[in-house]
């Protein structure tokens, strides 16, 4: 094998899904600012708006929350676009 291919920061990181509070750990680069203690552990924490625990496809259910806001400005930025085109009608 060639050396030196590998990440150096290549670790354990803890991702913590906002939406529903669920932490899981896994091996990554990511960096991450903060640190949560797990099981006694301290990992480095990086946050997740969503994650395979709240996502729609792998909950099964249809609703998906909108944290940030999103939807609501995509819906009125383009409000207006809509009604001008009921005025030229």
């Amino acid at each position: 094998m060639r050396k030196d291919i590998h990440p150096e920061n290549y670790r354990l990181v803890a991702f913590k899904d906002m939406s529903n509070e669920d932490v899981f750990i896994t091996k990554s680069t990511a960096e991450a600012k903060e640190t949560i203690t797990v099981d006694g552990v301290e990992y480095p924490l990086v946050k997740l708006e969503i994650s395979r625990t709240s996502h729609p496809y792998y909950t099964g259910k249809t609703k998906l929350v909108d944290t940030a806001g999103r939807i609501d400005k995509f819906k009125n930025k383009y409000k207006k676009f809509k009604k001008e085109e009921k005025k030229a009608e």
